[in-house]
């Protein structure tokens, strides 16, 4: 009998259990954490902080290293991963010209 979300307590505890470590966090999992002032916030965000790499022992976090920042964190999460673009202050790119390019609208 197939579990329905209308009733949980008919759920199957195979089928609970299986569910439960399909949302589980994987053993060795890295991660980055700002090593700054307050909480925690995404990569974009203050890039230039140093990073504490971290790995995830299926308990708690463990310190593996230290990264002087955003962009070489995650070298060592992951090496394989295509670098990713970073703007550069002061920089735009020239301004779209008058004319009929082959996509414009007229």
């Amino acid at each position: 009998m197939p579990f329905t979300p209308d009733d949980p307590a008919d759920e199957p505890l195979e089928a609970w259990a299986a569910r439960r470590e399909g949302r589980r966090r994987a053993v060795g999992e890295l991660r980055a954490v700002p090593l700054g002032p307050g909480p925690a916030r995404g990569g974009h965000v203050q890039p230039e902080l140093p990073r504490a790499v971290v790995r995830w022992d299926g308990f708690t976090w463990e310190p593996v290293t230290v990264a002087p920042d955003y962009a070489a964190a995650r070298r060592i999460i992951d090496p394989t991963a295509p670098a990713e673009t970073v703007p550069v202050p002061g920089y735009s790119p020239a301004p779209l010209r008058a004319g009929r390019g082959r996509h414009r609208r007229t």
